[in-house]
């Protein structure tokens, strides 16, 4: 007898023991799905984990696979110990990280059908409940759960099928539906029959009267080249009509007549239009040197770090790393922080590679990923630029990840789990396949820096502009001045940038304006009661966005009209404080009419398509002035831009964050570096209350080593990484009292365990998202310490903890390296 394993798509810690049929012995496969019941539900992509012919030692009856979706496996066995590696770092669940992993195209869904029989009669009174159901069925004789839950007004549907179906008086079955499905397209060729030239002109000549029908048909044989049977091509009944303009009616009337015949034909969604392809482009001097020195690092170390200035070319060096790899036979992943960049670089990745580039991120359907999946599955694509979740996709070969624009906090999983960063994820996954991993930044994050700093990582420095281009000036305003003064009363703007943007304007140049923060205004007071308005499930103030004339909470979405008078006192005296991306363009399209202007953040650009047409109209010129939040910082490269503005610099460094300066320092940086990518000198105008502050001088000098040397010694003296390894527990209830005791005792339990490495519980400084409260317990580890008898530990105290009644009323995750 032989079994599964299995891997369940439930927040499970174990595979779970499942008996194959004889017959299914030979398809059961590892990573295959397979159809199997757990419990009283029935999951159908659980994925088969390995095979082997040991008893289970269990006191019930093993139940059997019920059937095996797949001819091949959709997964590697590589992917599956790299699941189990993720899993065992990030201390999380192996269901939690197959939820992840695999698309929601090649997950099956289940709906639960409920069929009336039609011979029932009922010996006693139906519940009313009960009638209700059956009803139901009066003019449809099947309904799936959901339709008979919005039928019948009932929430609890399921207790009244199961008392219904005990009766006899329905029947219940499963019926699959698959998530993916191919495309298709109408394709039209010529008849058989019409293949004789001599019917053919005969048919031409019965045209004569039907010019639009003559048209189309000597369209589709001059697209088709049929007659020359070497050139001849299928054709679209979509490209058809668009090259012959005539209507799809005419193309009826010769389908009609039977000229042309209809068929439709599987087709892909991945096509990315390309022209002739082009050669990587000519290295300088400077790159060159750094090219040769990756090479170099790479015999002997697995990881290397390039640390190259803004617009210093690193993307031409990766083009020829990436052509390196693809000559030698080899897979490459190119990572990007943000779904925004992909635009630029795939233009630019496709003139270069053409059909082996594949593009992966949330962006594209769930079809379009299941997609690019089997083409990797079948080996074909050999390049593949995406963001984070591009790391579960079934490699075969793979010898080299790029990770771009390292420093990104994009690149950490947040919620929910598995919360892994996929900088680190990347060089696991690189060494798995024998292969090697490129971080790259123009401010690499401190953790990889000081890696390459003492060893671990190799270092190579790029530090001029590629073409020589000059960094560009950075000039700083002091705000707090200038509103004592008056200067400033009523605007966000300086003079000194209001007068640089007017000659941006003039010369034809475009600008950037910076601020992170959406909306309109933060925060609203009445001016006579001091009252705010408040999310009602988070602890936070809630923002006001002017568009839709709403109080928004940007944590959990909470959202109400903007009260015309102060619901506390009942005054007409509401202001606001601060300012987002919204009252920019509205004072920046009151400053300047004539200049088109638009955003980028959130609000704008939710969809692939609206961040596309954004950026692709600032690239046009169509766009003189782009306000945006961090979108704007991450490795963009527009070479009309000649003015930056960093409306506030202060609110990047006031957070309360053991990383806020290193974050604020790469941001404006990064922002600053959008500025002169050309011949012509940029320049950045840097708004700020503080302009003798330390980080701002080192950002107007560039001074990334003095910044790093600064940071690491207040880090290593507070036991920070990269010194020491972070790991929060983040506990949540609705009960804060229960919260507060609970936090308590499970911190005390750890310290009888890991002494003076646990602090806390802390309260963060949102105490409270989606009507939960939060406490946090940060475990700081020796880098040296292995994960593992961490993990048993933190396991080990919350099973005692999961005891106590009062614990059952939390929620418990581990965040592993928090970003």
């Amino acid at each position: 007898m032989k079994y599964a394993d299995v891997i369940l798509p439930l927040p499970l810690e174990n595979t779970y023991t499942y008996s194959i049929p004889s017959d299914l012995e030979k398809a059961a496969l590892p990573g295959c799905r397979a159809l199997v019941h757990f419990g009283k539900k029935r999951y159908y992509t659980a994925i088969i984990f390995c095979v082997h012919e040991r008893t289970p030692d269990t006191t019930y009856e093993t139940k059997e696979i019920t059937a095996i979706l797949d001819i091949l496996p959709i997964l590697r066995r590589p992917q599956l110990r790299f699941w189990e590696w993720i899993a065992s770092y990030y201390v999380c669940k192996l269901g939690d990280v197959y939820k992840a992993a695999l698309p929601a195209g090649l997950k099956l869904e289940s709906e639960t059908m409920v069929t009336c029989n039609e011979d029932f009669e009922a010996l006693i009174p139906l519940r009313p409940g009960e009638q209700s159901v059956m009803d139901a069925f009066w003019i449809k004789p099947s309904l799936t759960l959901s339709e008979l839950e919005k039928k019948t007004g009932l929430r609890h549907i399921v207790p009244i099928v199961t008392s219904l179906l005990a009766r006899g008086a329905v029947e219940v079955n499963e019926e699959l539906k698959k998530g993916y499905t191919p495309k298709t397209q109408t394709f039209v060729r010529l008849s058989d029959t019409y293949r004789d030239e001599a019917l053919l002109k005969e048919t031409f000549d019965q045209l004569k009267r039907a010019p639009k029908q003559e048209t189309l048909l000597i369209s589709y044989l001059d697209l088709s080249c049929i007659l020359n049977p070497q050139r001849s091509k299928e054709i679209s009944a979509k490209e058809l009509l668009e090259h012959s303009r005539c209507t799809a009616s005419v193309l009826n009337a010769l389908l009609k007549r039977g000229v042309l015949e209809r068929y439709d034909k599987e087709v892909g969604r991945l096509q990315i239009p390309v022209c002739r392809l082009q050669a990587p482009a000519q290295l300088s001097p400077a790159q060159d040197q750094a090219y040769d020195e990756i090479h170099e690092t790479f015999k002997s170390k697995d990881v290397c770090l390039l640390h190259g200035v803004t617009s210093s070319g690193k993307t031409e060096i990766y083009a020829h790393l990436i052509k390196d790899a693809l000559t030698n036979g080899r897979q490459v992943l190119f990572l990007l922080p943000e779904i925004a960049i992909t635009t630029q670089i795939t233009e630019r990745l496709a003139k270069l590679f053409g059909d082996q580039l594949l593009v992966y991120h949330s962006g594209f359907s769930d079809n379009e990923r299941v997609e690019v999946w089997n083409t990797l599955l079948q080996g074909k694509a050999m390049l593949v630029l995406g963001v984070r979740s591009s790391l579960f996709l079934p490699f075969k070969n793979l010898g080299l990840i790029i990770v771009d624009e390292e420093h990104e906090n994009t690149y950490k999983q947040q919620d929910p789990a598995p919360r892994y960063h996929a900088r680190n994820l990347a060089i696991v996954l690189a060494g798995m396949h024998g292969g090697k991993t490129l971080l790259a930044s123009a401010t690499p994050s401190l953790d990889s820096y000081y890696n390459a700093l003492t060893g671990k990582f190799g270092l190579v420095k790029l530090t001029t502009r590629y073409g020589d281009c000059r960094m560009p000036e950075i000039v700083t305003v002091d705000i707090k001045e200038l509103r004592r003064k008056k200067i400033m009363k009523d605007t966000l703007f300086s003079p000194l940038l209001v007068r640089k943007i007017n000659d941006a304007l003039e010369q034809g140049e475009q600008v950037i304006l910076f601020q992170n923060r959406r909306g309109f205004a933060p925060v609203m007071e009445c001016k006579d009661c001091g009252w705010t308005p408040h999310c009602l499930h988070c602890d936070v103030s809630l923002t006001y966005h002017k568009r839709q004339n709403r109080l928004v909470c940007h944590y959990c979405g909470y959202t109400v009209p903007l009260p015309g008078r102060c619901p506390q006192c009942e005054q007409a005296n509401l202001r606001m404080f601060g300012f987002g991306t919204e009252k920019i363009e509205e004072e920046v399209s009151s400053l300047f009419p004539s200049a088109q202007v638009e955003r980028l953040d959130f609000d704008s650009a939710r969809t692939r398509t609206a961040y596309e047409r954004i950026l692709a109209d600032f690239e046009k010129g169509k766009i003189q002035i782009l306000i945006g939040t961090q979108m704007l910082s991450k490795g963009l490269d527009f070479a009309n831009v000649t003015v930056v503005g960093i409306l506030y610099a202060d609110g990047l460094m006031n957070y309360p964050d053991f990383r806020a300066h290193e974050r604020a320092y790469q941001l404006m940086t990064q922002v600053a570096g959008r500025a002169g990518r050309r011949e012509k000198q940029g320049i950045v105008v840097l708004q700020t209350s503080q302009p003798e502050h330390p980080l701002i001088r080192m950002v107007q000098d560039f001074a990334y080593e003095e910044m790093v040397k600064a940071q690491l010694g207040e880090r290593s003296m507070f036991r920070y990484p990269p010194y020491y390894r972070l790991i929060v527990i983040v506990l949540r209830s609705r009960k804060e009292e229960v919260l507060q005791e609970m936090a308590s005792l499970y911190a005390d339990r750890l310290r009888v365990r890991l002494g003076e490495r646990v602090s806390g519980p802390v309260t963060p400084p949102v105490t409270r998202i989606q009507a939960l409260h939060i406490r946090k317990i940060v475990l700081k580890i020796e880098v040296t310490a292995a994960v593992s008898p961490v993990r048993e530990i933190l396991e080990g105290v919350q099973a005692e903890m999961s005891e106590r009644p009062l614990f059952k009323q939390l929620l418990v995750h581990y965040d592993v390296d928090p970003a």
